[in-house]
């Protein structure tokens, strides 16, 4: 007779269950044991200790190892999100703490979209060095995501601060406008319209060419839909549309930064620049209920004084 097991849930949450879960989610997020030695500088066995203590703890299996690999139970998926959500909590606590004495402290993860380092229109470096001076006691951490992972991960509380180009807003969000996009129309050195740079394509004539975009929502697919244009190849990142457009066989639209040193290099060209094209605005988003925390709010501060309204 198979005995269920009855989950212990701790009556409170110590520091070893904060610990054992941290442990958990760079195990799940780094796809594995082994993977997750360099991630959290401990070896193996330790590890491994730690899961099944944590396992043990909440009367859960968490994960199943094994020469089919490594994967989260259902359970495992659903503590993981948990565990991001208390995690979040727990830094927005300490950071608010801090800000009651007047101290700025803790963590900040800020989540910021693809592809930005590049664009003249973007300091946002020169707002990280203003922050840095102003809490040099914050540890910082920059993610790059999908436009939809990091508006998720700021209303999860993953995320204090995001920065993504803007296609709908969130009420629950606020939004600062920051800095501009130009997308534009590349091919490929392969494509037939590589040699035809200079004539004057439209929408019509796009419409008949293999166009590669990103599969989530955004500006791109939003654009996608509005000029009733069909995907024939989808990209998870703007790094994949470049691929593609490379390959030669289909065309796409890039930040026209990010594509200048392939266009320099003469692998593609832009082309109707003037007509096949469309804007991006990038935005600095936090939620609006909590207010961000003192560090959030700094930081905030220091993205818009690096970019004034024109």
């Amino acid at each position: 007779m198979k005995v269920k097991v009855q989950a212990k849930l701790p009556g409170q949450i110590a520091d070893v269950d904060l610990r054992l879960l941290r442990v958990f989610k760079a195990v799940a997020e780094c796809g594995g044991i082994a993977a997750a030695e360099l991630e959290l500088n401990v070896g193996m066995p330790t590890i491994s200790r730690q899961i099944k203590d944590l396992e043990e703890r909440l009367g859960l299996v968490l994960c199943r190892r094994g020469r089919a690999g490594f994967a989260l139970t259902a359970e495992g998926k659903e503590l993981y999100a948990a565990t991001l959500q208390l995690l979040a909590a727990t830094t927005d606590f300490r950071s608010r703490v801090e800000g009651i004495h007047q101290q700025v402290g803790g963590e900040l993860h800020l989540a910021i979209f693809e592809k930005t380092v590049s664009n003249p229109e973007s300091h946002v470096e020169r707002a990280l060095e203003a922050f840095h001076r102003a809490a040099p006691s914050v540890k910082l951490h920059v993610h790059v995501g999908t436009i939809a992972a990091i508006e998720q991960g700021v209303l999860g509380g993953q995320f204090q601060v995001g920065i993504v180009p803007e296609h709908r807003r969130s009420d629950s969000l606020a939004y600062w406008p920051l800095f501009g996009e130009s997308m534009k129309l590349y091919v490929g050195r392969g494509h037939a319209w590589f040699a035809e740079a200079e004539r004057r394509w439209d929408w019509a004539d796009l419409r008949r060419q293999r166009l590669a975009g990103l599969d989530y929502h955004s500006p791109n697919l939003r654009l996608t839909h509005a000029r009733k244009l069909e995907r024939h190849a989808s990209a998870s990142d703007q790094e994949a549309v470049a691929l593609l457009i490379l390959s030669g066989s289909f065309v796409g639209f890039l930040p026209d930064h990010y594509a200048q040193p392939f266009v320099e290099a003469q692998r593609m060209r832009a082309v109707s620049a003037g007509l096949l094209g469309y804007e991006c605005r990038f935005s600095c988003i936090h939620r609006n209920d909590p207010p961000p925390a003192r560090a959030a709010a700094l930081l905030v501060q220091a993205l818009e004084a690096a970019h004034p309204r024109r």
